[in-house]
Order: C-alpha cells, then sequence, then structure tokens
C-alpha cells in the first residue's frame, strides 16, 4: 500500500492569514519606496504626472491585496460621483482607502497636516500635487486656512477631499466628527460626496493583518450646497455613519467572526488626536 505524500490542508485558518499578511505588507511596502524613488521624475511634470503615479500605485496595491490576501476591493454607487469640484467627505477605517479612493478621485486636494510634507520623498510628491497641508497647532485658526484654501481648488474643477473625523477609526467606534468639513462646505458653493465604507473590517488601523473579504467603498448621494452649517454637519455624519452600520452588518453576515470586530470598535473609548 503506497503511503499518501500529498500536502495535508490548513487545518488553522490564521497561520494562512499571517503568513499571507506578512507576505502582502513586504511587497506592498517595497512597491510604494520603489515607485517614489523610480518615480522621481515624474515630479518635473507637474500634478498630473504624480497623480498618475498614483494611480498605477493604487492599481498595483488593489491587485496585491486581492492576489496574496483574498481581499477585493468593491465600489458601489458610482453614479452619484458629480463631476468637476466637489467635496468629498469620506469615512477613515483603513490605510486601504487612502489608495482606493485615488480611482474615482482623478485630481483631487486632500486636507493633511503639514508634518506629512516633510517626510524625504513622499512629501515632495504631496508638495508637487498641490495637496492641502494645515497646521494643526492653529487651531481655529485651521479652519479658516482650510476653507481658504479650498476656494481656489474647487474654482480650479478639482475635488476637496477630507476625511471628517480627521483620523482613523475602529469600525462601530462612535463618530467623532471633526469640524473642518463643515466650514469647507459652508465657505464654498460645491456639493459634498458623502463616502461610506467598511475597510477596517479587513485592514486594521496600527494592524498587520489582512482579512479575506470584500472590502467596501460606496459613495453615497451628494448633499447639495445650501444648507447651514449645523444641518450640514448633521446630515453629513448621518447619512455616513448609517451607510458604515449597514455595510458592517452585511460583512459581518457573510462572515460572523466580524461580530466580534465590530463589537471591539463599539466599546472602544481609547482618545483619537483631532484635527480642525
Amino acid at each position: 500500500m503506497m503511503a499518501d505524500l500529498s500536502l495535508p490542508p490548513f487545518k488553522d485558518r490564521s497561520v494562512m492569514l499571517v503568513v499571507r499578511s506578512i507576505v502582502f505588507n513586504i511587497l506592498f511596502y517595497l512597491t510604494l519606496l520603489l515607485l517614489m524613488v523610480l518615480g522621481l521624475p515624474t515630479l518635473l511634470g507637474g500634478r498630473r504626472a504624480v497623480f498618475a503615479l498614483a494611480s498605477l500605485w493604487r492599481a498595483a496595491s488593489v491587485w496585491l491585496l486581492e492576489t496574496i490576501c483574498g481581499l477585493k476591493v468593491e465600489y458601489r454607487g458610482l453614479e452619484n460621483v458629480p463631476p468637476g469640484a466637489v467635496l468629498i467627505a469620506a469615512k477613515h477605517q483603513s490605510f486601504l482607502e487612502t489608495f482606493a479612493l485615488l480611482k474615482y478621485a482623478p485630481d483631487f486636494a486632500i486636507i493633511l497636516k503639514r508634518q506629512l510634507t516633510y517626510i524625504p520623498f513622499f512629501g515632495l510628491y504631496l508638495i508637487v500635487s498641490r495637496q492641502i497641508a494645515i497646521d494643526r497647532a492653529r487651531g481655529r485658526q485651521a479652519l479658516q486656512q482650510i476653507e481658504e484654501a479650498a476656494r481656489p481648488v474647487f474654482a480650479a474643477g478639482r475635488q476637496v477631499f477630507i476625511y471628517p473625523e480627521g483620523t482613523r477609526r475602529l469600525p462601530g467606534a462612535p463618530p467623532r466628527y471633526k469640524a473642518g468639513v463643515a466650514a469647507i462646505y459652508a465657505g464654498n458653493a460645491a456639493p459634498c460626496l458623502p463616502v461610506a465604507l467598511n475597510t477596517g473590517l479587513f485592514w486594521r488601523r496600527r494592524g498587520f493583518l489582512r482579512r479575506p473579504g470584500v472590502a467596501v467603498i460606496e459613495y453615497l448621494p451628494p448633499i447639495p450646497p445650501g444648507l447651514s452649517r449645523a444641518e450640514f454637519a448633521a446630515r453629513v455624519q448621518n447619512d455616513i455613519e448609517r451607510a458604515c452600520d449597514r455595510l458592517n452588518a452585511e460583512a459581518a453576515g457573510r462572515d460572523p467572526s466580524l461580530k466580534a470586530v465590530i463589537a471591539a470598535g463599539a466599546n472602544s473609548e481609547r482618545p483619537d488626536a483631532a484635527i480642525a
């Protein structure tokens, strides 16, 4: 009788999850580093050349996620994406959306802290692509700064991109929206495109595991200009949070183990850094 020489299947899926996550992280950050170094000549081509390089980074990163980790990125609500000038207000749970959202924001300026422009290589790309760097130490003055900086971006028909909570939040965590998104909306006659997602269920902040599944990014119906600051602030938070809760519940329905991730976020009380 011949012995069975075939390899046994993995009984512990967590081992495979760790191995795939390690392989992905190595290739992901190596790809990012190589593109930043080899892509330096694109700085001479200006903003559009930098965005073309960023688009390549997005495509490569999404491919690595799906191929190695079994994590697919699904976009919904594309019919809601208006052309031209728009304020994009996106939930922030993960590093994943920082590149995945590039696909349908072809020429944007994102609100970010000024310290990021000091990072070697990376900071040069931010400067050349004309992102909006703010000094968070200025407090209330930073609100006026981003409101004024957004005007020429909208006037040029570009998108202004902001994470309303200013930092990554755990899925299911209580919302902590800042005043910046309402300040930009109130100071400019541009619609707001809310974006909901569940990316943090699969790529957690400050974690290295990349879980398989379907990470959904959903563009919600735009909020037209003209609302008062208070009305807008309440609506954008309500629209995004309700949609995120729905996406979280949908993912947990496919994979019940994600319920624990959502519950951990709902019970989290760790304070996060604020941004104007």
